[in-house]
């Protein structure tokens, strides 16, 4: 059987546990949402008749 590592003391380590005993555990991150994804969910111009009809005939002929 292999000896046991000993444990090296780090402060950080340290001041950190010693925080988290005092304050309490820091609340999980959280992924604020991509502004440019909201742009492009909603667009800002309505489409026009000739940008639906050339999707329109694209779709139809594939």
């Amino acid at each position: 059987m292999k000896k046991a590592k000993k444990r090296v003391f780090s402060i950080v380590k340290a001041v950190k546990q010693n925080a988290r005993d005092r304050v309490g555990q820091p609340p999980p991150e959280r992924v604020l949402p991509d502004p440019k994804a909201k742009r492009l969910a909603n667009p800002k111009h309505k489409e026009t008749l000739a940008t639906i009809l050339e999707k329109a005939e694209r779709s139809g002929e594939e």
